[in-house]
């Protein structure tokens, strides 16, 4: 164990709205697994007004934090420094602070989705579909450059997101193609459908789901299973979940903020498939 890890420190996740957050849940669980006795991990309601004050008051006992919505843009101009994996999205959801005080930012979120399939046996797809486009469909497109080889249909509701959506693409260097929401149905048939869409957006594509579906990754993850990935299930379907994608993006995050890996999987999920039961 390094010596980083034996001291006192804290990290948070910090977001508006923040109060539902399972991250607490999560961080908390690997460090008791990891022996972390000294360390604490906390939440913050925290938008993009009050983020360059937050900062300005950290400590050096401070390890790292977790951005969620709507600072992963708004943080960059406060690091020294960000990844490629972020550049590419223009998107942080994680901060290290490194013993000589820089400011470091990196997506966990693109290896995350990456991880949460290939626990799921979905390594790589010759084409796939996202339903949505918003934040989250940027990183969906960004995780697809690593597995899929081929088209990425994705369906909007509006031509100025479809634009954004092939921007992109391009930028990605994925193969975009977009189409209409109400044309939605289609994707269900495509070897993956990665859904980014808020709750209740999905529901009326139940009954659509073919009798033979591939591999459904949806985001959402509280309620849980969504119409969605209940019927897909139900067809005998490969689903991944949002408490998948939380998870796998979190251990990536506590072995960055920690130095200590592997992170302890399974102790994070039991932590959050805990929490979400008692909700």
């Amino acid at each position: 164990m390094t010596a980083r890890a034996t001291e006192a420190r804290r990290a948070a996740v910090l977001g508006s709205p923040i109060a539902h957050s399972l991250s607490p849940v999560l961080h908390r669980a690997a460090y008791e697994a990891l022996g972390l006795a000294g360390w604490s991990y906390d939440r913050f309601e925290v938008d993009e007004a009050t983020l360059p004050g937050f900062f300005r008051g950290l400590g050096p006992e401070w390890a790292g934090l977790s951005l969620t919505m709507p600072l992963k843009r708004a943080v960059i101009p406060l690091l020294d420094e960000i990844s490629e994996t972020a550049a590419s999205v223009e998107a942080v959801n994680t901060v290290v602070f490194t013993e000589d005080g820089r400011r470091l930012g990196d997506n966990t979120d693109i290896p995350g989705m990456v991880a949460a399939l290939h626990e799921r046996g979905i390594e790589q797809v010759d084409s796939a579909a996202i339903l949505g486009a918003g934040a989250t469909a940027s990183s969906a497109l960004a995780a697809l450059a690593r597995i899929c080889t081929g088209e990425v249909v994705a369906y909007v509701r509006s031509e100025a997101r479809a634009a954004e959506m092939r921007q992109w693409g391009k930028r990605l260097d994925v193969e975009v193609r977009t189409a209409d929401w109400a044309d939605a149905a289609e994707a269900l048939h495509r070897p993956l459908v990665i859904a980014t869409t808020p709750a209740g957006a999905t529901d009326a594509l139940a009954s659509a789901v073919p009798e033979r579906p591939a591999a459904l990754f949806d985001v959402l993850y509280d309620p849980w299973p969504t119409a969605l990935a209940a019927r897909w299930s139900a067809y005998g379907g490969a689903v991944v979940s949002g408490l998948d994608l939380l998870l796998h993006q979190a251990v990536l995050q506590v072995e960055q903020m920690t130095g200590l890996a592997p992170a302890p999987l399974d102790a994070m999920r039991n932590a959050g498939e805990h929490m979400l039961d008692a909700r």
